[in-house]
Parts: C-alpha cells; structure tokens; sequence
C-alpha cells in the first residue's frame, strides 16, 4: 500500500496504523518544523508530508487509502454518478475536506490571468465609507460610562437647587460623599481616555495607512497565491478598514499554513488559494465536493482545520473560510449551490462580492487588539 509515489503515508507520519486523530496531527506538526522549504527541506518533500496528512486525517480518504484506493490520477468514471439530489445523506457526518492535493490534468505551462470584476456590478462598492478614515479601535472601549457619569455628576451638582434649604447635616453629608465620588469617577474616566487616545496615535505612529502584511507564494507553482494577493489589493482595500494578510502560521507553528487573511472590523476571513481543474463544482448535502456530476477528489485543503485554530486564538472574532479557485488549464471554473461547509470554494469574482460584503458591514474599523493578534501569525510580516 502507497501514495501516488509509493510512499507509505503511516511510514511517513511515522505512526500507527491505528493512530488517532490527534496523533496523526501531532506528527504531522512535528514533521512540518523540519520538513518545511523554509527550514531546508524541499516543496516536493513537503507537499508529499501535506498530502500524507489530509489522506489520514480524514476518515472517508483514510478508508479508501487503507482499501488501496489512488485517486491521486483517477480518471472520470465511465458512467455518471448518481446526483447528489435526493441521496439520503441524513446519517452522514458533515465533511471537512475535498479530498487528496495532487491537482491531476494540470497544463503545468498555464498560468491563470488576473481576475477583474467591474466595480459596478459590486454592491458594496459605493456603500463602505470610501474616502473615509479608518477608525482604530479596542474592544475595551469607555463605552456608556462617560455619558453616564456626566449625566449623574450634573444632577449631584444640581440637587441643591431643588432640594430644600434646611437639609440636615446627614443628608448634606451624604451629598458630599457622592460629589466627591462622582468627581473621582470622572477622573479616571478622563485618564483612560487619554491613556486610549495616546495608544491609538502610537498604533497610527507605529502602522501608519499600510494594509498589506507579509509575502503571498514566491515559488514557481504559487501563481494561485499571487493571483490572490493582487485580488485583495484591488478590491478589499477599498474598505478603510480591511487589513491583508499573507502567509499566517497556526498558534503553535513556524510556517505559513494559511494563505491569505483579510481582516475588517471584528470580521476575519482566512483564505487558501487552488488551482483546479476547469469544470463545473458543486456539492451535496454532506459536503462532498462534485465536479461535472462526478466525485472531485483534486482539491485537498488543510483550512478547516486551520478555521479551528484561529476561532480558539480570537474567540470574539467572527470567522469564515474561503477556497479561491483559479484553473489549473484553458478553460473555465464554474461554482454552483454549496452546502454550509467550513472552507467552501469560491471563484475570484464570487469572492469579491459576497466576501466583500460580508467584510463590509463595519467597513472603517481596525480592531487593535484582533490586528495585533493576526499579524503575531504572520511569518514574514516586513
């Protein structure tokens, strides 16, 4: 039993054929600290690792490996596959991934064009505050307590024009105590204000108007990666508040696991860029992914679990992942009805409007703290 290159994939990972999902994770993490082209190991090597572990830690992939099955060049099938619509599915679990990594029937001398979409056809476009600037905020902010301690120092101030001149020494006392109080109160509200305005000039000071972070793919076979990078730049920056990322490590790793980050307000969408084969693509009501009414088994992805990671890092953030898919020869990608997956792909231009949107909501708001969090994961931030 092997992989498309007569690789064991338990001997690679270096565990037990009966080896749990954790274990398989953790092995494939240790490995990847040693086996990453940035740490001297090969993008050939690498992808191999990266293939092994998708196969092994998905128990649908995992079974047909472990029944021999290759479906690193699988062929389509003589006879269509019965549709998705209809199938009893009820009793299946959700899927996580699309299967193995190899991208079969590639043009490996086609590269992908540059995506354009007409901004006037873009929603959003003309709704987000463009021109506008961004607002850097933290989530601890002063909230009502300013207005609130205003509003009940003037009423305190106020009180002995209304209240009768014989007040007694206890009420006078305790009217004291609560101006005195009310003052206190408004004075460490004031030194907290300052203290916040203070640190955002220092962000402004320190980050200034950038909004591109890190490098997208430099290899020759990461064109999906700069294709995206040019992608975000284009459109999402248009939004005074949207913050791109490239190459984001997961909390415990060294190395650029995730592709891209977009983030806007209190809103983080992770991205990982693919090169597939033309064709149409759905999926049905358990996730699977089809290509032209057939099983696509081309499309590996570790973003879900990558989604995972970064929820338990920014809990307070909302998250959604995406798969841009470009194709991998003439010809054109098509993406129709998905069902509610973690990682769903996306063309270029479905991204742009519904991402956008999505990302769009709090179109001027830079989270400081969310910011500074991200950009921690970024391996190469210069």
């Amino acid at each position: 039993m092997g992989g498309a290159d007569g690789v064991d994939y338990y001997e690679l990972l270096d565990v037990d054929r009966n080896a749990s999902p954790a274990e398989i994770k953790s092995a494939y993490r240790a490995l990847a600290r040693t086996m990453h082209p940035d740490a001297g190991g090969t993008p050939g090597a690498f992808r191999l690792l990266q293939e092994a572990y998708e196969t092994l830690n998905d128990p649908e992939l995992r079974a047909d490996y472990d029944r021999g099955e290759d479906f690193s060049e699988l062929p389509e099938p003589a006879q269509p596959a019965p549709s998705p619509r209809g199938r009893d599915v009820a009793t299946r679990p959700p899927r996580r991934r699309y299967g193995r990594v190899r991208p079969f029937g590639a043009d490996p001398n086609f590269v992908p064009s540059t995506p354009r979409v007409d901004p006037g056809t873009i929603r959003w476009w003309y709704a987000t505050g463009a021109g506008e600037q961004a607002r850097f905020t933290l989530r601890e902010g002063l909230g009502h307590a300013p207005a609130l301690t205003t509003l009940v120092g003037s009423l305190l101030l106020l009180a002995p024009a209304v209240l009768p001149l014989d007040l007694s020494p206890t009420a006078l006392t305790i009217w004291l105590v609560l101006v005195v109080t009310a003052a206190i109160i408004a004075f460490l509200l004031v030194r907290r204000y300052r203290a916040v305005a203070r640190a955002g000039k220092a962000f402004h000071a320190e980050f200034g108007d950038r909004l591109v972070f890190g490098r997208p793919g430099v290899e020759r076979d990461e064109v999906g990666e700069r294709r995206t990078a040019d992608l975000l730049t284009r459109y999402l920056s248009r939004l005074p508040g949207a913050r791109i990322f490239h190459g984001l490590a997961w909390p415990d790793s060294v190395f650029a696991d995730v592709d891209h980050a977009v983030l806007c307000g209190r809103r983080l969408v992770l991205i990982e860029s693919k090169l597939w084969l033309p064709g149409h693509y759905t999926t049905d009501d358990a996730g699977r992914l089809w290509r032209d009414s057939h099983r696509f088994r081309g499309g590996g992805s570790l973003l879900p679990d990558g989604l995972e990671e970064f929820r338990e890092l920014l809990p307070e953030v909302e998250m959604r992942g995406v798969l841009i898919v470009y194709p991998s020869r003439a010809g054109k990608i098509t993406i129709g009805p998905l069902a509610d997956i973690p990682a769903p792909p996306m063309t270029p231009e479905q991204f742009v409007h519904e991402i956008g949107e999505w990302l769009a909501d709090d179109p001027c708001t830079v989270d400081r703290r969310a910011f500074r969090t991200v950009l921690g994961q970024v391996v190469s931030p210069g």
